[in-house]
């Protein structure tokens, strides 16, 4: 565990939380590690009936920690899955309803984890961002077959292809966002609805969320297909040349580049 993911339970709820606020709330490897632990807690204990993430500080989570995953801190055993991979696998399949508050900017691997999610309320302050392509990456999370089922392809080109930040009335006109709400009223909402979950038939809830789901074999194989080309890209021309843009504080310049 760590101490940059908060683990709590209220009541019937399980609330996991990205406390990391002083690095805008980075995920590294050990904080994949921790919400994977509080997935499958949720899952066992059938006392557990809701999920719901949420974060500290004004940024939700500008996404993977670079610099924690370049070093290689935290990574797997031989033979074992790198966190992220296990903590995207068990957004996908999770039986337990997953409730976001979205308080503040959501970045990269911030924006796709919702699309997992039964519910997303986000406060007014709430922005979504997947600049996948800007850094030379590639979508991850299924996100490249979700978003075009959540929003339609062209929308969903708007944030994966043009790579534009909307804002939470957009993404909720794009329907990954129940509702948008005032800043004081984010946390009452999403534990609103935790709780009325929790009040409910909890076998008739678990099939529910199975039928909703359907299938899951193709979410999972559009994320393995999205790794391998993530894993390229990361040893790319183009990578390199967007991180050193990064670094230098200018835009990339791919114009030379095959």
């Amino acid at each position: 565990m760590t101490d940059h993911i908060s683990v709590s339970r209220d009541g019937p709820i399980l609330r996991l939380g990205f406390n990391r606020p002083e690095k805008k709330n980075a995920i590294t490897q050990a904080m994949y590690a921790a919400l994977v632990d509080g997935l499958i807690e949720a899952d066992r204990d059938d006392a557990v009936r809701a999920v719901v993430f949420e974060a500290k500080g004004d940024v939700f989570t500008s996404g993977n920690d670079i610099a924690d995953f370049m070093s290689g801190a935290g990574g797997p055993g031989e033979g074992e899955k790198p966190p992220v991979i296990r903590f995207l696998e068990a957004i996908a399949t999770a039986e337990k309803p997953l409730i976001a508050a979205v308080q503040g900017p959501a970045v990269g691997v911030g924006v796709t984890m919702l699309f997992h999610c039964d519910l997303v309320y986000a406060s007014e302050a709430a922005t979504f961002h997947t600049p996948f392509v800007d850094l030379a990456l590639v979508p991850e999370a299924a996100s490249s077959l979700l978003l075009p089922q959540i929003a339609g392809h062209q929308r969903a080109a708007e944030m994966l292809i043009l790579g534009k930040k909307i804002d939470g009335p957009r993404a909720h006109e794009f329907g990954f966002v129940n509702e948008v709400l005032a800043p004081d009223a984010l946390e009452d909402a999403a534990m609103g609805a935790a709780r009325a979950i929790a009040e409910k038939a909890p076998a008739a809830l678990k099939l529910t969320k199975k039928l909703m789901k359907g299938d899951r074999a193709a979410v999972l194989e559009r994320m393995k297909e999205e790794g391998v080309h993530f894993a390229a890209q990361l040893q790319s021309a183009e990578f390199r040349e967007a991180g050193m843009a990064f670094m230098q504080k200018r835009k990339p310049d791919f114009s030379k580049l095959g």
